[in-house]
């Protein structure tokens, strides 16, 4: 099994030369996303199969000379090759139709494949070299994604995502190498089981942590490193985007998990208040941004880094639990940390592939300048409408489950001896809570703001329905969101090998119920059943539709009541920015907004337009500043291109002199 997953990173490259030579014609899209479709349907099964297959190991004759390259198989790399071979299969399905629009199929076609092969190589790499290499392939390959339409998305001022993106990866892929150095040890054994059995001292093993954390954390999106997220998102194509988020954090994520729960030895106590308290301010923080923002696709950006947070408290409080020897709680927190990692999948590329048919149909991100989409887009609506009730955690779609789940095992907290993790425990289910609260009304913002109303502008108007494959992509993750929310045990149940194989329990069988009743410990203490949630909404709503049906038989329709101003502007209706006020009032402090009205002169004929600011609390004082000195050295040191030979000559000689100095003194 493990040489045939193999095989499909060097046939994605194959895609990728593929895609360089066809780009010009239109059976070069067919061939890429068609090409990487099936490889995606070959991970899922492989992925799948592996959740309860042995582990497996091969040696292959590349990578470091008289080393070569190791891989490995087992339940964890499973999971995470089913993420991929799912996300990377929906965004491919998506792609067959979203890309006959692509204006510039030369900068997308080659890289897309090159992409899914960094990704699956980092999950089946059993060494630091494949790893690595894995890592920025996927960094530079989405790098180039990302530029494909940076132009176009990009205004002059705001900063680059092409730059700020590739110095986020850059550092991301620094640190796991000095995570790596550290584990490795003075034998310098890069085999993942050679760190295994190197016996690190407890500095060695803090230090590996936090750059673990640090540089998985900047590709996953932690705060205060997820500036690139709302940055590069908008920039590349839908099922790009899709892409970057659904997949690409997760993979980050499982070299977290990777590291931290397989390669490292016991850490102190401190490492997982460090993971809850990021956690619980990346959670809270990116749905704040979110609902601040006008953007469709950067304000799903930012729910990005709110379920990134959510998947991290999970993992901290399974690594809490892992550290006080209370294997049950590790396995409850470790499962619904995955199982909501399986969720956001679904349920972020169904919102990206709903924008990018937006985008697509209108034109425009800016969702002031939509309204009444519901009407012209009715399939994309009532998908896109699923994703926004699964990320808002609403029963009995997916998000509710795995939040629920999360929940759960804040609830179970047992007498931890910590005083950090007593604090943190109840903090963030309090976070928790707060973000959850904060999810819905920016999705209900969302929804409403988009498709329903009147439409604000003539592009609006004017949207027609998107294509099949597109329609096909958002029906299948739409339906697999219900599915997954229905029947939550067969996920659970399926994560048990994962769970064993991280914390040494599982949590206990849930399909074993008849009335497929999931119960995180026991059934007496809490449970839930998604199938029962389901039926009794689906009954309702029929019900309902019924008595309407019948009452309305003998009831007159005529316009309703205009209070004496008939066929206001449809600028008069509830939009964006007026649902959000609420909100940023009792939050703007946090951002310092302000609102400034300009207003037009008496008899001057132009509407008011009031210009919204606000201060980004991670950005302008954390890497505004570092971004203006290196600007300010750049300008400086520009001088030195336009020297003469003789210049460059005495600055080669000054360095010697210098450096011959230097280790003269050291002597």
């Amino acid at each position: 099994m493990i040489g045939q997953l193999a095989a499909v990173v060097p046939a994605f490259i194959v895609l990728g030369v593929v895609g360089i030579v066809t780009a010009r014609v239109q059976a070069g899209r067919v061939l890429v996303y068609g090409g990487s479709l099936v490889l995606c349907a070959v991970l899922l099964g492989g992925g799948l199969a592996a959740l309860t297959g042995d582990i497996q190991r091969i040696v292959l004759p590349i990578g470091i000379p008289w080393v070569g390259g190791h891989l490995r198989l087992d339940a964890l790399s499973g999971f995470f090759l089913a993420l991929i071979g799912l996300g990377g299969g929906g965004a491919s399905l998506f792609a067959l139709g979203y890309g006959q629009s692509e204006h510039h199929p030369g900068r997308v076609l080659p890289f897309f494949p090159a992409f899914l092969a960094g990704m699956t190589l980092v999950i089946l790499a059993d060494d630091a070299f494949l790893f690595l290499f894995g890592w920025e392939l996927m960094s530079l390959s989405s790098w180039a994604l990302v530029m494909a339409h940076q132009d176009e998305a990009t205004a002059p001022s705001a900063p680059q995502p092409g730059y700020v993106y590739l110095l986020m990866a850059t550092f991301s892929g620094l640190t796991l190498l000095l995570a790596f150095g550290l584990l490795a040890g003075a034998g310098g054994g890069l085999a993942f089981d050679n760190m295994r059995l190197h016996a690190a001292g407890p500095g060695v093993t803090a230090g590996a942590f936090v750059l673990a954390l640090i540089g998985a954390g900047s590709k996953a999106g932690l705060v205060p490193l997820h500036v690139w997220l709302p940055l590069a998102h908008p920039a590349a194509p839908s099922h790009v985007s899709a892409l970057m988020s659904g997949v690409m954090t997760k993979v980050a994520v499982y070299g977290f998990v990777r590291i931290v729960f397989d390669l490292l030895a016991p850490q102190p106590w401190w490492t997982a208040t460090l993971v809850l308290v990021a956690g619980g301010i990346t959670a809270v923080l990116g749905v704040l941004q979110a609902v601040l923002e006008r953007d469709l696709k950067r304000l799903l950006a930012y729910s990005t880094v709110e379920n990134i947070g959510i998947i991290f408290v999970g993992l901290g409080m399974a690594l809490a639990f892992r550290l006080n020897g209370f294997a049950a709680g590790a396995a409850l927190a470790i499962t619904a940390a995955l199982f909501h990692a399986f969720n956001h999948t679904l349920f972020k590329s169904l919102l990206f592939f709903g924008a990018g048919a937006v985008l697509n149909a209108t034109g425009r991100r800016d969702m002031e300048t939509m309204g009444g989409l519901i009407h012209r887009m009715p399939v994309t609506a009532f998908f896109f409408l699923a994703g926004c009730m699964a990320v808002s955690a609403l029963p009995p779609l997916n998000g509710f489950a795995s939040e629920w789940l999360t929940f759960q095992a804040v609830l179970l907290r047992p007498q931890l001896p910590q005083w950090g993790l007593k604090l943190m425990f109840p903090v963030d289910g309090a976070l928790l809570a707060l973000a959850a609260a904060l999810a819905a009304a920016c999705f209900v913002r969302a929804y409403g703001a988009a498709f329903l109303g009147r439409p604000r502008t003539p592009a609006a108007e004017q949207a027609t329905e998107v294509d099949h494959w597109s329609l096909t992509a958002m029906g299948g993750f739409a339906l697999l969101c219900l599915l997954a929310g229905i029947f939550p045990g067969a996920v659970i149940d399926a994560l048990a090998p994962v769970s064993q194989a991280m914390t040494g329990a599982r949590m206990p069988v849930q399909l074993a119920d008849p009335w497929l009743t999931i119960a995180p410990i026991a059934a007496s203490r809490s449970s839930y059943n998604g199938l029962l949630v389901f039926s009794f909404i689906a009954v309702s709503m029929l019900l309902t539709i019924a008595a309407v049906h019948r009452v309305s038989r003998g009831i007159r329709r005529s316009p309703p009541w205009d209070c004496g101003f008939p066929q206001a502007a449809p600028d008069t209706q509830y939009s964006a920015t007026s649902f959000q006020q609420p909100i940023r009032r009792v939050f703007g402090v946090i951002f310092r907004v302000r609102d400034s009205v300009d207003m037009p002169a008496p008899g001057e004929r132009r509407a008011a337009s009031i210009t919204q600011r606000r201060w980004d609390p991670i950005w302008d004082p954390l890497y505004a500043p570092i971004a203006g000195l290196v600007s300010w050295i750049a300008e400086r040191m520009n001088v030195l291109q336009f020297l003469t030979i003789r210049s460059y000559l005495s600055f080669v000689f000054g360095a010697l002199v210098v450096l011959l100095l230097t280790l003269a003194l050291w002597q």
